[in-house]
C-alpha cells in the first residue's frame, strides 16, 4: 500500500494547459500586471508599490498628493505613467479609479466589517490565497518551472534571514524527490561558494525566497548565481525591485502584513504547487524515492504511530 504522502503524489498532479473559468482578476493582480512589464527605476517602483498597497484611496489623489505621499516629484509621476503605457496621469489615474471602484463596490459582510485584529490578519491572508487562485488558473509557468527545478541536478534552495524558513520547508520536501538539493540559508561568501559549486557540478537553477524586508544580501547571492550561469526562480511578495528584476522568473505572492512579523500563507502554498510540480515532471523516480524513504522511516521509527 502506498503511504499517503505517495497516494497524494498520484493524485494531485497538475494538469498542464487546463485553464479554469475565473472571475475577473483581483485589484492586486491587475495593478501587477499593469506594472510588472515594465522596467522601472527605482522611483518608479515606489510609486508602483505605493498604488498596489492603497488603490482605494491613491486612485483618487492628484498628482501633487500622489508625488508628496510616496516622497518623490511631480514629473516623476507623469513619467512613472508614461512608462507604464499611459498618455499621462489623467489616464493613468482614470485606469486606477475603474480598478478601485471594483474594490469599492465588493464591501465586506458585517462580520469582516467589525473584524478584531487577528480576523483582519486572516481576512488579509484569504485575500492573498484568493489572488494565488487566480494566478493558478493558468497553471503553465509553475508546470515549467517546476519540470526545470526537477532536471537541475543539483538543485540550490536559497532563502537568507527571514526567508530561511520557507526555503528549509522546500529543500525538506524536495529532498524526498530529487536526489541532490542544496539548502543556503548564510549569506556572504558560504552563498557565494554554494552557487559557484553547484553550478560546476552541472546545476542549473536556484529556487530563492525573497521575503520583506528584503536582504542586501539575498540580492547579492542572486547575481552571483546569475553570473556564474545559473537560472534563477524567485518567490517573492511582489514582482518589482531589485531581487525581481534580477530574477529569470518570479513568482509574486502576497505576504501577510497585518500583525508586527509578517505571515506566509500564500508563498508558503507557491512552494507547495512548486514541489506537486516538480514530482509530475518525474513520476516514477517520486515513487522509487518515496518508496525507498518510507522503508528507511519505517526501520528507523523516524515518526510515531499515530
Amino acid at each position: 500500500m502506498p503511504s499517503p504522502q505517495q497516494a497524494r503524489a498520484q493524485a494531485s498532479a497538475i494538469t498542464a494547459g487546463k485553464t479554469a473559468p475565473e472571475a475577473g482578476a483581483s485589484p492586486t493582480s491587475q495593478l501587477r500586471e499593469l506594472f510588472d512589464g515594465p522596467r522601472l527605476s527605482p522611483g518608479h517602483r515606489r510609486i508602483a508599490q505605493y498604488l498596489i498597497e492603497h488603490i482605494t484611496e491613491a486612485a483618487f489623489l492628484s498628482i501633487t498628493d500622489l508625488a508628496e505621499r510616496v516622497g518623490v516629484s511631480q514629473p516623476s509621476v507623469t513619467r512613472f505613467a508614461a512608462a507604464v503605457g499611459f498618455s499621462g496621469y489623467p489616464a493613468l489615474r482614470e485606469k486606477l479609479q475603474s480598478i478601485a471602484l471594483s474594490t469599492l463596490g465588493s464591501p465586506g459582510t458585517p462580520a469582516e466589517q467589525t473584524a478584531n485584529e487577528l480576523q483582519a490578519a486572516v481576512d488579509a491572508e484569504i485575500e492573498n490565497l484568493e489572488n494565488l487562485r487566480r494566478d493558478f488558473a493558468d497553471p503553465d509557468q509553475v508546470i515549467r518551472i517546476g519540470r526545470a527545478l526537477s532536471e537541475s541536478t543539483p538543485l540550490t534552495v536559497m532563502g537568507l534571514r527571514i526567508s530561511a524558513s520557507l526555503a528549509e520547508y522546500f529543500a525538506y520536501g524536495a529532498r524526498r524527490i530529487h536526489p541532490d538539493v542544496r539548502l543556503v540559508t548564510r549569506g556572504g561568501t558560504v552563498a557565494y561558494d554554494a552557487m559557484l559549486q553547484s553550478r560546476e557540478a552541472g546545476g542549473t537553477w536556484v529556487l530563492a525566497f525573497g521575503m520583506p524586508r528584503h536582504a542586501q544580501e539575498s540580492l547579492t547571492a542572486v547575481r552571483v548565481a546569475r553570473s556564474a550561469g545559473l537560472k534563477v526562480a524567485l518567490i517573492t511578495d511582489l514582482g518589482l525591485g531589485p531581487l525581481a528584476d534580477e530574477a529569470d522568473v518570479v513568482f509574486a505572492t502576497g505576504t501577510g502584513s497585518r500583525l508586527v512579523f509578517d505571515s506566509y500563507a500564500a508563498p508558503g502554498l507557491m512552494a507547495a504547487a512548486l514541489l506537486q510540480a516538480m514530482t509530475d515532471a518525474d513520476p516514477e523516480r517520486t515513487q522509487a524515492r518515496l518508496e525507498e524513504y518510507e522503508q528507511i522511516a519505517d526501520q528507523h521509527q523516524f515518526f510515531l504511530k499515530d
